[in-house]
């Protein structure tokens, strides 16, 4: 009997949903997989830096500080965090593949640009997740030439 095998793009979102509830984020629990074709690169989650602090256990009610744009002052995005990860054990990003819950925000998506990846998977949408009108990181990252895709599961 022939048993159907999930295709690795499935593995790998549901390994970057697995990967945000390991955040510590008070508002939103976004994880990421970088992967070069069917190996696994690279993990993250958002979160403050190593070493500084957990966000639900010094802010557990209201989270910390917010910026101007309403965003965490202190924590890096997951896909920040899986980058400075594979970028300080010197993986090569040239042509990677990006899985992540949640759309990269204009800053990411410059970050994502500049490292050589190639595509973008995402689950859900920032600029819905912010009320805003559009996806900028998305509209930047196709603009100059990054695949990406919204996967619906």
């Amino acid at each position: 009997m022939l048993v159907e095998k999930p295709s690795f793009g499935n593995i790998f979102m549901n390994l970057a949903s697995d990967l945000a509830k390991r955040s510590h984020c008070v508002k939103a629990q976004v994880g990421a997989v970088l992967t070069k074709d069917t190996r696994i690169i690279s993990i993250g989650y958002n979160g403050p830096p190593a070493g500084t602090h957990n966000c639900d256990e010094e802010y557990p009610e209201t989270g910390c500080a917010r910026d101007a744009k309403g965003s965490c002052s202190l924590a890096l995005h997951a896909e920040e965090n899986a980058i400075l990860y594979a970028s300080k054990n010197g993986t090569d990003l040239e042509g990677a593949t990006l899985y992540v819950t949640l759309s990269p925000c204009l800053s990411c998506a410059r970050i994502i640009f500049s490292t050589g990846i190639k595509k973008v998977l995402y689950k859900n949408s920032y600029a819905q997740y912010k009320g805003l009108d559009k996806d900028e990181g998305v509209e930047f990252l196709n603009r100059f030439g990054v695949e990406t895709q919204q996967v619906l599961m």
